[in-house]
């Protein structure tokens, strides 16, 4: 071999080197994953409170952020807070807790929104008006909920949608590179039936209340669809898994509740449940 051939060899040999490595590197460089919502996505009282999250956000380490994150090795940046609209993500909620599109930056690579229940009232709307109406119901006539508000919270999810919109075109600006999930709300109530003296809401207006929650998810994901992003279904997994059922099956609690969760909201198991629907649709994109 000659002198040159030699040289040749080395240097190839060490850009190689040098190739590897960098591919090491960037193979060790953590995920940068961002977590915008709002209670269902902060999930307050499962475990404990989410270290550097401001108390009135209600976030807990055991979300399906924290639980997403943990399973990928992902850096996690966190801001999903309790009681949050579409309206946060480029406006403060409270003092200590900035527009939540303020942790989103040009080298974030993943993105999940969950947002939308607390839009126009709809959830709380729904949740107050239907339990005034039927908590006198107790032989569970007729529709009293949906006599009195009608298309109300239907017209409301509509009229949400170019907000939906909005936002996740401004996660795009922010962050360009980044893969966007917009997750969907589980099932809350039965598909049949009712519990009333545990949820005090007729079978006809939990029938509602149900097409209410789908109409929700339905728009979520016509907006994902229509604005670069991919849409989780968390609803479809969870149906018999209702704040209807037991303390053993249930994934979203009931309004009396001493378990983890608070009422109508997931509990620990609704949280992993939600993980393994985000995980999903993440490994489907190529994230794993």
């Amino acid at each position: 071999m000659t002198r040159r051939v030699a040289i040749a060899v080395v240097v190839v040999l060490a850009m190689a080197g040098l190739t590897t490595n960098s591919l090491s590197a960037g193979a060790a460089t953590p995920l940068k994953y961002v977590a915008l919502g709002d209670s269902y996505t902060s999930a307050p009282n499962v475990g404990s409170l989410a270290a550097g999250a401001p108390i009135e956000c209600l976030q807990s380490s055991g979300n399906y952020p924290h639980l997403v994150a943990a399973g990928l090795g992902a850096s996690l940046t966190d801001v999903s807070c309790a009681a949050a609209t579409v309206q946060n993500m480029a406006t403060s909620q409270y003092l200590d807790q900035g527009p939540q599109f303020n942790a989103l930056s040009s080298s974030t690579q993943v993105v999940t929104l969950g947002i939308g229940g607390n839009d126009n009232n709809t959830f709380i709307g729904a949740i107050i008006g239907c339990f005034a109406t039927d908590v006198l119901d107790v032989f569970n006539i007729g529709t009293p909920c949906k006599d009195t508000f009608g298309s109300t919270f239907a017209n409301n999810i509509n009229a949400d949608g170019a907000n939906i919109a909005a936002a996740l075109q401004g996660i795009h600006a922010r962050s360009p590179q980044a893969k966007v999930f917009v997750v969907g709300y589980p099932d809350i109530l039965p598909q049949s039936g009712n519990c009333f003296f545990t949820i005090p809401v007729t079978t006809g207006d939990v029938a509602y209340l149900n097409t209410m929650e789908k109409s929700l998810n339905a728009m979520l994901k016509t907006q994902a669809q229509a604005n670069g992003a991919t849409f989780v279904d968390t609803f479809t997994a969870s149906i018999g898994h209702d704040a209807c059922k037991s303390a053993s099956v249930r994934w979203v609690e009931p309004v009396i509740s001493g378990a983890t969760g608070i009422f109508l909201h997931p509990n620990a198991a609704g949280e992993r449940a939600d993980a393994v629907a985000v995980r999903a649709a993440l490994t489907t994109a190529g994230i794993s």
